[in-house]
């Protein structure tokens, strides 16, 4: 018979040795299985799975194990309060790059139009569609399945002042507009970071930017100017360690206002440069 669910989590922490949040861990997949919230397991301890969820749960349990990230293992991640599919042709949300949504935000009046470059699950996009949602959002991909993730998420979350296209940064897209916003790949080819954690297991075209992890930064750094109304705001999120060389490059292409902001753990995680033809 298989075990209650007080049984299953205490008896599954100690194997998750090496993530930080074992607890959360396992009680998010067991969340997965019974489709059902953290508070049923609270409420209905002595509940027994039926064999199938014990299964479905062990087979999640040992992906876990081995490293998997639980956005991959539950095919879903909250950002910005909104419940967003994930796939592995997709990044993973952060909540480092909510800050990236803030800052856009505070530039944006309630009619603009933007450009979000290498939106992936659109997590970017679809938090300022939900706060502005008379502006018009342009999301931008060059991988059309990663693109359908966005669409789908778009549609589910009924947020609908989003056009999708796909495009290699702006090869095929010719519009100007107020702002652009852009987590793009950002890590060097060397950097020890992409053998570790969840980062492991995530698509390296989406991660990796060249021997200094700035080839992508340098690209869209010029080529956004043109696109860009005058007084038009370029909104970048980059590695810890890569403010002063964006800022650099931001100020050596004409952008003004050059100024970098830290995430909640303090690390620089955003720089954003104003077009000024003035």
């Amino acid at each position: 018979m298989p075990p209650s669910l007080d049984t299953v989590i205490n008896s599954s922490i100690p194997q998750l040795l090496n993530s930080n949040t074992s607890r959360l861990d396992v009680e998010i997949l067991l969340c997965h299985v019974l489709r059902k919230n953290r508070s049923y397991l609270y409420t209905w301890p002595q509940k027994q799975l039926t064999s199938d969820q014990y299964i479905q749960f062990q087979t999640l349990l040992s992906q876990r194990i081995s490293g998997k990230p639980i956005a991959y293992l539950i095919g879903h991640r909250e950002f910005w309060s909104l419940d967003l599919q994930v796939t592995q042709d997709t990044l993973i949300p952060r909540p480092e790059t909510e800050l990236l949504v803030e800052q856009a935000l505070i530039r944006l009046p309630i009619i603009s139009k933007i450009i979000d470059l290498g939106t992936g699950t659109g997590a970017v996009a679809l938090a300022i569609a939900k706060e502005r949602p008379k502006s018009h959002i342009i999301a931008i991909d060059k991988f059309p399945q990663v693109l359908q993730v966005a669409k789908n998420n778009a549609q589910r979350l009924e947020l609908y002042n989003i056009e999708f296209i796909i495009s290699d940064w702006f090869s095929n897209c010719l519009k100007t507009v107020d702002l652009i916003v852009s987590n793009p790949p950002y890590i060097s080819l060397n950097d020890p970071h992409l053998t570790q954690g969840d980062v492991q297991y995530e698509p390296s075209s989406s991660l990796v930017a060249g021997a200094d992890g700035l080839d992508d930064i340098k690209r869209i750094v010029i080529q956004s100017y043109g696109h860009l109304f005058n007084q038009g705001w370029l909104l970048l999120e980059h590695g810890y360690n890569q403010a002063k060389q964006v800022r650099y490059l931001l100020e050596e292409s004409n952008y003004k206002a050059v100024t970098t902001y830290a995430d909640l753990a303090g690390q620089p995680r955003v720089t954003v440069g104003q077009k000024s033809d003035k």
